[in-house]
């Protein structure tokens, strides 16, 4: 791992362990999405761990075609996309609006992919899963680093297509990828326009996978 301290972008970079035992919990009712929100981040990190035990042989360019897929499932990158870029959405296009989910997309499995490269002794716990109001769910996890030092990861779930999907994560409680993010699309938008972030994306992706 590149990241020695715990930062926002790290929220969604950090090599982890699963030591919580997630059952499978059956539909609650008639519309609620199958499984619970906390099978679903720990079927995430089932993925991460097998490729960080591979991250050498596999490569970057491995990393990512076996993230991919895994991550554009468990995220749901068009709503977080929405939301960071906020209400400038509606005034955009619908292939500008598809450029920045691709883009988007793109640079978040690139930058799995760019960190995920080995492994080092961290652990992940799954603590609980709370109701969040109209009908979301919050799983609350501990990551602990290779040094003991026990950091918070919170992940907003909700429902979209019969599935739980991630739509927001939150280091400590309270630091918002997604606020982090808000900020920085709306000073790319207002000084380009959705090209100008499409184009600052794909430039982070680019240089994600060149192993920068």
């Amino acid at each position: 791992m590149s990241y020695v301290r715990v930062s926002r972008r790290w929220v969604l970079n950090a090599s982890l362990v699963v030591m919580a035992s997630i059952g499978t919990v059956p539909f609650a009712a008639s519309g609620e999405p199958a499984g619970s929100a906390a099978d679903r981040i720990g079927a995430l990190y089932g993925t991460l761990i097998e490729t960080m035990q591979q991250a050498k042989q596999l490569g970057i360019k491995g990393r990512f075609d076996r993230l991919a897929p895994v991550l554009s499932s468990t995220y749901d990158i068009p709503s977080m996309s929405r939301t960071a870029v906020g209400q400038s959405w509606s005034t955009l296009d619908p292939a500008q609006q598809a450029g920045i989910i691709d883009a988007f997309t793109r640079m978040m499995v690139a930058n799995y992919a760019n960190q995920f490269d080995g492994f080092s002794g961290e652990r992940f716990e799954i603590l609980q899963t709370i109701d969040r109001a109209p009908a979301d769910k919050l799983v609350k996890t501990h990551l602990i680093q290779a040094n003991g030092k026990t950091v918070a990861l919170d992940y907003l779930m909700r429902g979209s297509g019969g599935e739980w999907k991630v739509v927001d994560v939150y280091l400590d409680g309270t630091i918002s990828e997604l606020a982090s993010r808000r900020a920085e699309f709306s000073a790319i938008l207002k000084s380009g326009g959705a090209p100008a972030l499409i184009d600052s994306l794909r430039r982070q992706g680019d240089k994600l996978l060149a192993g920068a």
